[in-house]
């Protein structure tokens, strides 16, 4: 599941990263903790790098959901 931010900010990207992020996006769904991914401090959330941009997500093993909250580029994404 792709939040509205997340949603907003895919189409904001350059036409190349729009298609990169997207096949990282998908490919969360068959692996949702793939070798470079970080949980973040003092929430339960995760980042994922995409070139220049940090795609930040939750997972619910429960209900088997990904659920992408946002994408920044790399000096927005922290803050």
């Amino acid at each position: 599941m792709v939040l509205d931010p997340a949603r907003k900010a895919l189409h904001t990207l350059p036409k190349h990263y729009q298609k990169l992020v997207m096949d990282r996006i998908e490919s969360l769904l068959e692996n949702p903790r793939p070798h470079g991914c970080k949980k973040l401090q003092g929430q339960e959330a995760f980042r994922v790098r995409q070139g220049p941009y940090r795609i930040l997500y939750a997972i619910d093993d429960s209900a088997l959901l990904v659920v992408v909250s946002n994408i920044k580029p790399r000096r927005e994404a922290y803050r």
